[in-house]
């Protein structure tokens, strides 16, 4: 078992609550990121559950059990940094088997466990070499490797891929996917880079400022943001947010068409994501803007144009798409595909607009 529960947490730096009362529940198997700007403290979280931040008020328990007081190595957990820590003078073999010689625990077994984890990881033609002659990404897999051998209760993982290229970082992210499907063991990710969130996550924890703004699958946070801050953070490019005001049953954007709204209370503001609008001839959209730049990314295109009062909108299209700066358009998307927020930036339920 590999559950990992948050009561209250708290962590405080003098005067400053940089943690502020977090609850979580992370089930035994499950991969889980925490996603979030610089500063939003996902770092810290993570080390205080793995024992090397103090917990200022609440509890964190492992499989039940209260370990808020325990340090790391009462924990059963385990921590892969963004530095590789790695000793330069021990081979990759000695690297992995290192904790377990501590340990005292006997030869044979620490031959075992390393091949094993030298299997999972691809390693074997490199146990005998120095981590001087490995690449960023081996290097990478070795310190995974270090903590496989351990059997932990859990993985913590701490912006493992930020020091690699971005070639290096989809094929790490790949191989850290596949290693949770082999091990079905409990993940917590930290990282910057709402991608990595996506494509790794069971369940993405998405941080502000301390708090946490959203918990849920990726689609999920995709597809019903709780509020802006999840709906700008998550997806890339980020979603539209328009201004807008309703009144009698109807949506209005300045300059634009208006539509149908039955939301629970007033909207402040229309989100759509870039994928799901449609560029269309002069008023034959929702309104008509001026195309800034296109940023030609061969399949795709990226278009930036200028909506006068309602902003900066950026349109994901085909690579093809013949339009050029200079150009009035029209912006057409569904209906179903709109997001309304209140004037508190609060996501509003039920959107049941109509074309």
């Amino acid at each position: 078992m590999g559950s990992i529960e948050l009561r209250g947490a708290e962590k405080w730096f003098g005067e400053a609550q940089v943690i502020k009362g977090i609850d979580l529940t992370i089930a035994d198997g499950e991969f889980v990121v925490f996603v979030g700007p610089s500063g939003c403290g996902k770092s810290t979280l993570l080390r205080m559950i793995g024992g090397l931040e103090e917990t200022s008020r609440g509890q964190i328990l492992i499989e039940g059990r209260d370990v808020t007081a325990e340090p790391p190595y009462r924990r059963g957990l385990t921590m892969v940094f963004q530095s590789y820590a790695l000793y330069p003078h021990m081979s990759v073999r000695d690297n992995m088997g290192f904790a377990l010689k501590a340990a005292g625990r006997p030869r044979a077994e620490i031959e075992e466990k390393v091949r094993k984890a030298a299997e999972i990881l691809r390693l074997e033609p490199y146990l005998d070499r120095r981590p001087k002659d490995l690449s960023g990404g081996q290097r990478q897999r070795v310190a995974i490797g270090r903590s496989i051998v351990r059997e932990p209760t859990a993985f913590l993982f701490d912006e493992p891929l930020s020091n690699l290229d971005a070639a290096l970082r989809v094929e790490m992210r790949l191989e850290i996917a596949k290693l949770h499907q082999r091990l079905g063991a409990t993940m917590i990710y930290v990282t910057h880079d709402q991608v990595e969130a996506m494509t790794l996550a069971d369940r993405i924890v998405v941080l502000e400022f301390g708090t946490i703004a959203q918990v849920g699958a990726p689609r999920e946070l995709y597809e019903r943001p709780a509020n802006l801050f999840v709906a700008q953070f998550i997806g890339s490019p980020s979603m539209n947010i328009l201004p807008c005001r309703t009144e009698e049953g109807r949506f209005h954007l300045e300059g634009g068409r208006a539509g149908a709204f039955a939301g629970s209370r007033p909207a402040a503001r229309l989100g759509i994501r870039p994928e799901h609008i449609t560029l269309t001839r002069p008023g034959e959209g929702w309104f008509d803007a001026k195309v800034d730049v296109l940023e030609y990314l061969g399949a795709d295109s990226f278009v930036i144009l200028d909506g006068g009062p309602l902003g900066q909108i950026t349109v994901r299209s085909h690579g093809d798409e013949a339009v050029g700066p200079g150009d009035v358009v029209g912006l057409d998307f569904p209906p179903a595909r709109m997001h309304f927020f209140d004037a508190g930036g609060l996501r509003i339920e039920p959107v049941q607009q109509l074309a």
